[in-house]
């Protein structure tokens, strides 16, 4: 009897012990891994690789399609005032992203005369942009025609929008601020 005892606690005992084991290595964060930025010819080499790939031979032929180029020219106007992080004025065209993006919450603007897809982040990391944000209030009181003071430091392109993408980090109406993306901790 005392044989049969101990064929059955020995297995229990080695089980507890393994998700004992399991639950403590979980519970340790992780160690950063740091890695070295890549020299400018690592960069330089895994560029040319990128552009040899289907999705960089994509890539090259719509930037020199009269669409692509439209969307630089777009981009290349506001350049400057993105680079200095100073104030653009906008026109809002539109309440609503184009049909099919993927980019959160955001609207349409004019700016200089040209469209660009005006997007925001969440400070909240994890929050859903389909349900009601309460940082974004200000931003869905906003109406067409009216008129913005916008701070970007990032604009980028891609394939799929006809727009140059602007990401907003402050937004102004009626000199009074209504939307502040907050940068991370760590300047990431």
């Amino acid at each position: 009897m005392k044989k049969i005892t101990y064929a059955l606690i020995l297995p229990l005992v080695v089980v507890g012990g393994l998700v004992f084991a399991n639950m403590v290595v979980k519970n340790h964060p992780a160690e950063k891994i740091i890695r070295k930025p890549a020299s400018a010819s690592e960069r330089e080499v895994e560029l040319k690789r990128w552009k040899a790939s289907p999705d960089g031979v994509k890539y090259e032929k719509w930037k020199a399609s009269p669409n692509g180029k439209k969307v630089f020219s777009s981009a290349a106007k506001i350049s400057k005032e993105v680079k200095n992080f100073t104030d653009m004025e906008a026109v809002v065209t539109s309440l609503s992203l184009p049909t099919g993006s993927a980019l959160g919450f955001g609207m349409m603007v004019k700016i200089n005369g040209e469209e660009f897809i005006l997007c925001f982040r969440s400070n909240e990391p994890n929050k859903n942009f389909l349900i009601y944000n309460d940082e974004f209030k200000h931003l869905y009181g906003l109406k067409v025609n009216d008129k913005i003071m916008i701070r970007s430091r990032n604009i980028m392109h891609a394939p799929k929008y006809s727009y140059p993408i602007l990401f907003g980090d402050l937004v102004k109406f009626d000199n009074k601020v209504i939307y502040q993306h907050k940068s991370s901790e760590d300047g990431c």
